[in-house]
């Protein structure tokens, strides 16, 4: 064979090589992305699920007590804002994470505020066994929530640092995969919002 063939076989192999070395890390990148947007799709389920809880709240302590409107018109508002706060699963931006994760630190305060003034006030709610059945959800879906949000922050950690390092940041950037945001515990809170029904 002629030097000028072998030549061309050889630049030929060696952009075959760098051409499927490409698919494969762009391939590993499409499938974290997937994996970032499970888990995502996993944290929206349990917050879901709390926010399906709210009404069982109002009826529970609108069936046991002297119904006062104004006592549950902060978890009606906080929960208006978590309805209205919208996050694209593509993008997951920590704007848009901060954002969401402000709307439902909003109605875990105002769940929280709103029951401990309802027992306050109506001390014979907590022996209902509707209440404790709530009560239970609650802390559950809670606990459902601190580990989704675990397993989403593990994702994202994969992801993002696949996109991060060299070479693949090389077939990131031109493909378009960017950095995910964190669940982050908003600045204020030194420890997690508590439901107390007992007092």
């Amino acid at each position: 064979m002629k030097k000028g063939a072998i030549a061309i076989i050889a630049i030929v192999a060696v952009l075959a090589v760098i051409v499927l070395w490409g698919i494969r890390v762009n391939n590993r990148l499409v499938t974290a992305d997937e994996n970032v947007q499970k888990a995502w799709s996993q944290v929206e389920n349990v917050y879901k699920r709390r926010m399906d809880l709210i009404p069982q709240l109002v009826a529970t302590v609108q069936g046991a007590a002297d119904y006062e409107k104004s006592v549950l018109t902060e978890v009606t508002n906080a929960r208006a804002g978590v309805e209205q706060t919208k996050v694209d699963p593509s993008q997951l931006s920590e704007e848009q994470i901060a954002a969401y994760q402000k709307a439902q630190d909003n109605l875990s305060k105002a769940v929280a505020n709103t029951i401990k003034v309802t027992v306050e006030r109506y001390p014979e709610l907590t022996a209902t066994q509707g209440f404790r059945d709530l009560q239970t959800q609650l802390e559950g879906t809670e606990n459902r929530i601190t580990v989704e949000r675990g397993k989403f922050n593990e994702a994202v950690q994969g992801y993002n640092t696949m996109v991060r390092r060299f070479p693949a940041s090389i077939i990131a950037g031109i493909a378009g995969f960017e950095k995910k945001g964190y669940f982050t515990a908003p600045e204020e809170a030194a420890e997690p919002v508590k439901v107390e029904f007992d007092f």
